[in-house]
């Protein structure tokens, strides 16, 4: 029995985790610690919600409430959305909590006992329109290597250059878009000068690493390091544990990946072992695997094996799979730059393996991966539903409806051996695979396996069998269940609802889960009385997918009215100027049904990227959203006021091209009640649909997004879109 530590990057608190979270870091650690449980190595895997990043202020500071209330709700979202995907942490935690703190200042301490850290002044961007000193995402302008204009105070997005904000030509205050200053402040570095030649031996030993993991980390090394700052004029962190810095806090970058360690301290003391953490940490048997993404590199291949050395006792990571990016539209997924699909939204449409096994067969593993609705529906179709999902069905279909027991295994011919070769042959792939880190061909092992399972059931012809031979049918039928049991211990890695749902119908014993990796060789029980079978997958409908992706065409934001006229030369209308983000102006028929005075003022949801249209001699740039019923509308407003521009979600990246009148007229939203006592279904007029609900009102009404059987409340940064007045369940959001 091998120890293996599990470490994934850690999701920041500003919004739900998407599908570049997902494939990047979540459900590849999430694979090969599944797997590695299934063959009974002791795994201990960890991670939690980054509460201290900036991107949580800049959230915080946009709806003009503490980072808490920020972190907190993300972190509870995304905690559910982690699970509800199957994401099998031994300890789902966060940086906001005593004992990460505790080790964090622990850390740091010893660091600058060794002489690891120096005192020293520094520039640092302060704005003066914000009157604050900048933390380096707050800053954002061009990157000096490769001109990317979007470069951030910290790193580059584009070619992953790690920075410091001062290196960044034509700098920006991301807030308010001013040119801050470089002023001289006091901070503590990390001399990382101090251990390059000994980060260069310990990456040139690496010899298992994924090639562009350790070329780039060995370019960087090569380069130089640069001694990093390590503290920062914030008010919102960890606190620096010395006296004279009580002002500030320690930078995230250094404290979040400290974060490994006061996970596994958090999970020793939960599990009543508090010195079961050094199993992990200090003996050198214990292998440590790091997932994440391409731009969290150099973080965890040079920064934080710079950082155990200075403190000294404890393991390096013995293996950092980083993955490339998986893209929308050609960009890199990202929150903060409105590049999403949120999980959450999307487990509303799919059940989870579904997406993971979408996920797994395009994971960006060596080279970026393109994500779209048109590939995602393909490739369920005709991979897991008609090769996967089609052999499973079939073969217990055809078994329940003839025998309804699982008949015993007779003499068996050379093309039954051969098939029972063919699962030891999947076994070594797929095990070799997954024990080096390669989950697509890992994945291709299991699907080459259940596409042989269609080919063997074609070629023994049960049907042709079951009235002239019942005992060779029984023999044929009992390989083609051997082969469906042994693609539900290989699958269950990547698609561990379906794997355990496929073995109870097979009525093995226990779980797939407890009987691990060896129940592909368990014998099955002749007699045992089989169920009617359920099937797995169903299809998706092009349409559907298209149906969920038209919402992305949309771009609706939270918009203050500013100003109500009535129209010059049309009596049922007002030109209303609003405020979302910048000043447009809507022509809109509303005159009927609200004041100007009723009006003016309000906050409520526009939509922003209509064509726009001249409306009586005036050009209108947007128009608010109402429901109607029965001849009166009732406006979109977010439950609490926010700041004008801020994203109002539609499950996908806000659509940045303008669509037409007719194409927004394709787009089912309603008004929807939550059901009393069912916490998952929204009433929209007669008819219960599910519903992600995350603690809605029983009874109450809200905006809803309608997706065939399936809807999603309208919210902005978490905060759920209801009306201005009162509206029944089932009115047409228009």
């Amino acid at each position: 029995m091998a120890r293996i530590l599990i470490c994934v990057a850690w999701p920041y608190a500003n919004g739900p985790i998407h599908l570049g979270h997902v494939t990047g870091s979540v459900l590849p650690a999430d694979i090969f610690a599944r797997y590695n449980r299934l063959i009974g190595n002791d795994v201990l895997m960890v991670s939690g919600t980054d509460m201290h990043g900036a991107p949580v202020t800049v959230s915080a500071d946009k709806e003009k409430v503490s980072p808490e209330v920020i972190a907190f709700r993300y972190h509870e979202i995304d905690s559910k959305a982690l699970s509800d995907l199957g994401a099998s942490y031994d300890l789902y935690t966060s940086t906001h909590t005593k004992n990460h703190e505790e080790v964090a200042a622990k850390v740091f301490l010893r660091l600058l006992e060794q002489g690891h850290l120096e005192k020293k002044s520094t520039p640092q961007f302060y704005c003066e329109s914000c009157r604050r000193f900048l933390p380096d995402r707050y800053v954002e302008g061009v990157c000096p290597y490769c001109k990317y204009d979007r470069a951030r105070g910290d790193q580059c997005d584009q070619c992953g250059k790690d920075l410091n904000a001062e290196q960044l030509i034509d700098a920006k205050c991301q807030l308010c878009g001013e040119t801050p200053n470089l002023t001289e402040t006091e901070h503590y570095f990390l001399k990382l000068s101090h251990f390059t030649e000994e980060l260069k031996r310990y990456v040139e030993a690496q010899t298992h690493w994924r090639p562009h993991v350790k070329a780039f980390t060995l370019n960087i090394l090569n380069e130089g390091l640069v001694d990093r700052p390590i503290t920062r004029d914030i008010a919102w962190g960890v606190p620096v544990p010395v006296p004279g810095f009580e002002s500030k806090r320690i930078y995230v970058w250094f404290e979040a990946v400290i974060g490994y360690l006061s996970a596994t301290k958090e999970w020793a003391d939960i599990e009543g072992r508090p010195e079961d953490w050094k199993l992990f940490w200090t003996d050198p048997s214990c292998r440590s695997y790091y997932f994440l993404g391409k731009d969290n590199i150099v973080f965890h291949t040079i920064i934080w094996p710079a950082m155990l050395l200075g403190y000294g006792g404890l393991n390096l990571p013995y293996d950092v799979p980083a993955n490339q990016y998986m893209n929308l539209g050609g960009q890199k997924f990202s929150k903060s730059m409105g590049v999403s699909i949120d999980i959450p939204d999307m487990l509303t449409k799919f059940r989870p393996d579904i997406i993971r096994y979408y996920l797994s067969a395009t994971m960006p593993e060596l080279k970026d991966s393109e994500f779209s609705w048109e590939d995602f529906a393909q490739r369920i179709n005709s991979e897991l539903v008609a090769a996967y999902g089609n052999f499973v069905h079939r073969t217990l279909s055809f078994t329940f409806k003839n025998y309804g027991v699982i008949p015993p295994l007779g003499v068996m011919d050379e093309r039954d051996k051969a098939a029972l070769q063919r699962i030891s042959d999947a076994n070594k792939e797929v095990s070799d695979a997954l024990s080096k880190c390669e989950f697509r061909r890992a994945l291709k092992g299991v699907m080459d396996l259940a596409q042989f399972g269609n080919q063997y059931f074609d070629a023994v012809a049960p049907w042709s069998l079951v009235g002239t031979d019942k005992e060779r049918c029984g023999t044929v039928l009992h390989v083609n269940l051997l082969i469906v049991k042994a693609l539900a211990v290989m699958a269950n890695p990547f698609m561990p609802f379906s794997s355990e749902s496929i073995w109870a119908q097979l009525r093995m014993e226990g779980t797939v889960e407890e009987q691990g990796w060896p129940g592909i060789g368990m014998p099955m029980t002749a007699g045992a009385a089989l169920e009617k079978p359920v099937p797995q997958f169903a299809k998706v409908e092009v349409a559907a997918a298209s149906e969920f992706q038209k919402y992305a065409a949309l771009n609706l934001k939270v918009g203050k009215v500013l100003d109500v006229q009535p129209h010059p030369n049309a009596d049922k209308l007002y030109l209303v100027k609003a405020d979302v983000g910048r000043e447009i102006t809507i022509v809109t028929g509303l005159k009927e049904h609200y004041t100007a005075d009723e009006l003016k003022s309000k906050t409520l949801v526009i939509v922003t990227n209509l064509e726009p249209a001249v409306l009586r001699g005036v050009k209108s740039e947007g128009m608010l959203l109402a429901a109607e019923e029965s001849g009166r509308l009732a406006l979109l407003r977010p439950e609490k006021d926010l700041p004008p521009g801020t994203q109002v979600a539609s499950g996908m990246e806000p659509g940045q091209k303008l669509i037409s009148f007719k194409e927004f007229q394709k787009l089912d939203m309603r008004v929807g009640a939550v059901v009393p006592g069912d916490a998952a279904a929204l009433d929209v007029g007669g008819r219960n649909v599910p519903c992600r609900l995350d603690e809605a009102e029983a009874g109450k009404v809200y905006a809803a997004f309608i997706f065939g059987d399936k809807a999603m409340l309208m919210h902005a940064d978490g905060v759920k879109v209801v009306f201005d007045r009162d509206i029944h369940a089932g009115a047409k959001i228009r």
